[in-house]
């Protein structure tokens, strides 16, 4: 299968990704198959008036300054449809991606929408442990109702399993892809901040082959609150001086985790006042801790 990644060619008069659709055919939407090892199948519904040429391609554009592009050939499926196929051994970079069926009939690349999705593969995905490069891509609807894809490409990967929230902490299991943890494993909180000195509380890890697991007192975090609502990363660094991975949660069917995984957030004493922390997973579904002040409203 050819496919090509590239910048929108310059002088070739392509509108840019905003482009509008007025001249879309109705009805022009696309199902969305995906399967164990990451890959994903898109069958078109176009009307039987839409007449496609050999050049005729799903394109994939990045959102975002870089304009990156991927075109994949888009035929006929033999049941009067249109289907392209993504397959996991191409790389798409980290970033949401805009979907458009270029028909090669002359007129610009058209937004498709989001039919219906076959995402069961990707719950409780578990690729191979030594796997060196994880590549996850979900399918979702925008917030302006077109079908777009979530795509991270991360090796090696934390995947956050299971989360325990107790009153004085919170505990985390889960799986390493792309390394095993050694001596010296262990799991950095850091403070997210933009301006002074920032602060990193580090906790030892617990390692059974590619399974992990680590506490983190919350009393930690709490001691470096300087006011306000401060969001906390963690990183699992596998081994005493190796680069550290950001901790995440990506192999299921759920593009934004944000609002659908929900975790209690727990009053901690500290410095005469009273602050409250909890985890929560970010708008890139990575694990991070939240430490707030009694007047901050969420």
């Amino acid at each position: 299968m050819n496919t090509s990644t590239r910048p929108p060619a310059a002088g070739s008069g392509r509108p840019p990704a905003a482009s509008g659709t007025d001249d879309a055919p109705p009805g022009l939407t696309a199902d969305c198959i995906a399967d164990s090892a990451g890959g994903l199948t898109f069958d078109l519904a176009a009307p039987p008036d839409v007449r496609t040429t050999w050049s005729a391609a799903l394109v994939l554009r990045l959102r975002g300054a870089d304009a990156e592009e991927v075109r994949l050939p888009l035929g006929p499926d033999g049941a009067g449809g249109l289907r392209a196929v993504l397959p996991s051994t191409v790389a798409l970079a980290e970033g949401r991606w805009q979907v458009y069926a270029d028909l090669g009939d002359g007129h610009a690349p058209r937004r498709l929408l989001p039919g219906l999705n076959d995402l069961r593969s990707l719950v409780d995905r578990r690729p191979l442990a030594g796997i060196g490069r994880l590549g996850v891509r979900i399918p979702y609807t925008t917030k302006l109702g077109n079908l777009a894809l979530r795509s991270w490409l991360r090796g090696p990967h934390a995947e956050a399993g299971d989360i325990l929230v107790e009153r004085a902490g919170m505990t985390v299991e889960g799986r390493l892809y792309g390394a095993l943890p050694g001596a010296g494993a262990h799991v950095e909180a850091r403070a997210r901040r933009t301006a002074g000195p920032g602060a990193t509380v580090t906790v030892p890890l617990t390692a059974d082959g590619a399974r992990f697991s680590f506490t983190l007192d919350y009393a930690g975090p709490a001691g470096h609150w300087r006011g306000g609502a401060e969001p906390w990363d963690l990183w699992l660094v596998p081994a005493e001086g190796a680069p550290p991975v950001r901790i995440g949660r990506l192999l299921d069917d759920v593009a934004d985790k944000k609002q659908i995984f929900a975790y209690p957030a727990k009053p901690v004493p500290v410095a005469g006042t009273e602050v409250h922390v909890g985890p929560y997973y970010t708008l890139d579904n990575d694990l991070a801790l939240r430490v707030a002040g009694p007047e901050t409203t969420d």
